[in-house]
């Protein structure tokens, strides 16, 4: 029987923590002890006391760090804590909390070690920006050629990891996570999947990671190629000389055809 630990991060979130936290199923075939992890990241409202008055473990960081940090911190609570999964779900009340009981089983067969929620498996989520849609549509090519697999969705926060997983993950990016983690764990030829879940998008609601997309395309980007740097920095610089070559192609093409033709 195996413990599983549900981890959400939480920034001024007092209005659904507690519908969030109340939907966590407890009961799941081969699951001995689910606990709920709630990472406050400097909430300036009652989230940290919602939390506890619904039998959550809390630890709270006395200022907002980051998406990154606070899975860190998740992460290494699940270790010190003997936890066999760990699940991570947004508190916003976005995802289906029973979609865990899908999600865990990859894990549970040993076929996986990290299992992240796909948002994208009929198309554009209903209310889901174009732009944002899109944008991680082309994230997705990017990491899924960078980390030499292929998912749909590498931006979604709704996952499972298995212990070795977290023991093999090593961070460096403070914003976010979720690319980094995925290149981290495919270089070091762990097993990666999708499950497909069901998202609700909430029109009066802004992202804290992606209201500006080209704040979010920059910083993204900046840890992917820390990442890529790391740990494939000849990959790196491969796709990099190609993509010279061809420009250079490209441009020696059109002097021809303009001078010749």
């Amino acid at each position: 029987m195996k413990k599983l630990i549900v981890y959400m991060p939480a920034y001024n979130e007092e209005k659904c923590i507690k519908e969030v936290i109340n939907s966590i199923p407890t009961k799941i075939e081969g699951i001995e002890e689910v606990e709920i992890l709630v990472v406050d990241d400097g909430s300036l409202d009652k989230t940290a006391e919602f939390a506890k008055e619904m039998g959550a473990s809390v630890i709270s960081h006395h200022q907002n760090k980051g998406l990154g940090i606070a899975f860190q911190t998740a992460a290494n609570y699940a270790l010190k804590n003997k936890a066999d999964i760990l699940a991570s779900i947004d508190a916003d009340g976005q995802f289906y909390a029973e979609d865990i009981k899908g999600m865990i089983k990859p894990i549970f067969t040993g076929s996986a070690h990290l299992v992240t929620g796909s948002r994208f498996f009929e198309g554009k989520p209903d209310d889901m920006a174009s732009v944002n849609y899109y944008g991680n549509l082309i994230l997705s090519k990017i990491i899924s050629l960078l980390g030499n697999t292929k998912l749909m969705d590498v931006s979604c926060g709704f996952r499972a990891y298995s212990r070795e997983a977290l023991f093999h993950i090593n961070l460096f990016g403070v914003f976010s996570y979720t690319h980094e983690v995925i290149l981290n764990l495919a270089f070091k030829g762990l097993a990666i999947k999708e499950y497909p879940i069901k998202v609700k998008y909430f029109l009066q609601r802004k992202s804290t990671i992606s209201s500006n997309v080209f704040r979010y395309a920059y910083k993204a980007g900046k840890i992917i190629f820390r990442t890529v740097l790391d740990y494939k920095p000849l990959r790196l610089f491969g796709v990099i000389g190609i993509m010279c070559l061809i420009t250079s192609f490209g441009f020696e093409l059109f002097l021809f055809i303009h001078y010749f033709i």
